[in-house]
């Protein structure tokens, strides 16, 4: 069930207060929270599933006065779905073929990845911080397995990935997808493909002050099959022999039905 966003994040802001309140002249003893909440916590993936938004919502508690007024906090929000190996291979011509020559696989990347952002991510932090948060697809680890021939080819197969994600739409960013709504209040809006992979996804958020990471939050999300996709996934993976047969034999009918309407007499 979607519940409205901006009534959730008032209830935030109930709950939890939004400013420290400091005597002028006095420094602050108390650190920035964060808290985070979804419109949903699981996603259904049914027959007609052509994508879905997810709405993530927050409240900055703590925050310091002077640094909302002057927009120095920033916030990067970011759904991670499940992690695999991946594999990209180069294709060349070959005596006139096109054919996979190279290939080279990473080790346990996420197979599909959102981001928003108050605003371009390389502005809000320096390029090695995010590379050692991994956030970003840009400044996600892509670890490749084995050897490695030279540094161009790595640089071109993570390149590659990075395209191909993109293009799948798998993998998508928007640098104005996080809006605050008042002070200390904001949402973020991610969009999820009709190709996303079922399982756990989880999401992040992480806090910026001053071009500096000083919190960050995380919640799971359950993306599942529904109805006839879930069965078929089941029997896939638990029964493959029953599976198998099923295959078979509805291509026996199906090719013995065409045959019998379009025989010639």
């Amino acid at each position: 069930m979607r519940l409205a966003p901006l009534v959730i994040a008032a209830f935030l802001a109930i709950v939890s207060p939004t400013s420290a309140q400091v005597p002028f002249g006095e420094a602050s003893t108390v650190k920035e929270g964060l808290e985070i909440g979804t419109s949903t916590s699981e996603i259904a993936i049914t027959s007609d599933f052509r994508g879905a938004d997810l709405t993530v919502f927050g409240a900055l508690t703590n925050a310091d006065e002077l640094f909302l007024a002057i927009g120095q906090y920033d916030v990067i929000v970011t759904l991670e779905g499940p992690r695999d190996y991946a594999t990209v291979r180069r294709k060349e011509r070959v005596l006139g073929i096109w054919m996979n020559t190279n290939s080279m696989t990473f080790e346990l990347v996420p197979e599909s990845y959102s981001l928003a952002s108050t605003r371009e991510i390389d502005t809000i932090d320096e390029e090695p911080s995010l590379n050692s948060i991994g956030v970003g697809i840009n400044h996600l680890a892509l670890t490749p397995t084995g050897y490695i021939g030279n540094a161009v080819d790595l640089s071109d197969f993570r390149d590659a990935y990075r395209r191909l994600k993109l293009a799948s739409g798998l993998y998508q960013r928007d640098t104005s997808g996080v809006r605050f709504v008042s002070s200390s209040l904001f949402r973020a809006s991610l969009r999820l493909p009709a190709n996303i992979p079922d399982g756990v996804h989880t999401v992040r958020a992480y806090l910026f002050k001053g071009r500096e990471l000083i919190h960050e939050r995380e919640l799971p999300l359950r993306v599942v099959k529904t109805g006839l996709e879930q069965a078929i996934t089941d029997t896939a993976h638990n029964r493959p022999i029953t599976y198998g047969f099923l295959c078979v034999m509805i291509a026996v009918i199906t090719g013995w039905g065409a045959s019998l309407i379009f025989r010639k007499d």
